[in-house]
């Protein structure tokens, strides 16, 4: 809901990209040195492969998003949305090839009634079959999938500290790098978009702060347990949206609806007690 501030302060997209992590920046930081303060937690060591499955998994996150916006300038870019909801099979295989994580059959079994509720929830596209957008939409699922799987190797790069230590260093350090290399980026690129964000700052901070305690949320599930759980597991927020359409909006829910929240409650189910 917030992000629709975004769409009045006249910003292009890598403007509203780079402001939601120059503004979750600051609270990652602080929240970090604070709580390692609070612990007696010393700053952990910073390695090289740290930095590299951050900045790969920052990197995979601006373009998967990216990548998602430009499905909208599409005109049947329902086939992109559902092809990107291919991701949570993706990260999976990602997951084992990358971490050596591996799934397991009940764990497929649940990734894939998730995958049915979800394209059950997802509108049915109009004119046909677009192979543009199904491209755009298995890339983005890739690389929101990549980016997962990133995160979760920097993780663990940090053990032995403890699991919200390692969630918010992390995630501090990315969006560090997310902010530089979007700066850098609308600075070459995009000559005055950097003052028209900070000149919008009283509309993006409140996206930029909500951006980043979803994202502590992500993060630290990443450090308890494979990212393939925990983004098939993250699918319910679209069960959250539909419940607030109808609750909130008072738009009224279709049978092929309610069937998919139905597939995506049990596929929760069933991943719950696979990751068990």
């Amino acid at each position: 809901m917030l992000q629709k501030l975004l769409a009045g302060a006249q910003l292009s997209v890598g403007g509203a990209t780079f402001s939601r992590f120059l503004f979750g920046f600051p609270l990652a930081a602080v929240t970090a040195l604070g709580f390692l303060a609070a612990t007696n937690t010393p700053w952990p060591h910073l390695s090289g492969p740290f930095w590299g499955f951050v900045i790969a998994g920052g990197a995979a996150q601006v373009a998967a998003t990216f990548l998602t916006v430009a499905l909208f300038g599409l005109r049947n870019f329902a086939v992109g949305v559902a092809f990107t909801k291919t991701e949570t099979v993706q990260v999976a295989l990602f997951s084992a090839i990358i971490l050596g994580e591996f799934v397991g059959p009940i764990g497929w079994i649940g990734i894939a009634i998730g995958l049915a509720g979800v394209l059950f929830l997802t509108k049915p596209p109009e004119g046909g079959f677009n192979p543009r957008a199904a491209l755009y939409g298995v890339g983005a699922g890739a690389l929101f999938g990549l980016s997962s799987i990133f995160y979760r190797g920097a993780t663990l790069e940090l053990e032995p500290l403890d699991f919200f230590a390692r969630a918010i260093v992390a995630l501090a350090c990315a969006t560090f790098a997310q902010s530089l290399g979007m700066g850098l980026y609308l600075r070459l690129r995009e000559p005055g978009e950097l003052t028209r964000v900070f000149g919008a700052w009283r509309r993006t901070v409140l996206v930029g702060i909500t951006g980043v305690l979803g994202s502590a949320g992500w993060f630290t599930a990443f450090s308890l347990q494979n990212a393939a759980f925990v983004r098939a597991l993250g699918q319910v927020e679209i069960v959250f949206t539909l419940l607030a359409s109808a609750l909130v909006f008072h738009e009224r829910l279709h049978k092929r609806e309610g069937a998919g929240i139905a597939l995506v409650v049990v596929s929760l189910i069933v991943i719950v007690l696979a990751g068990r």
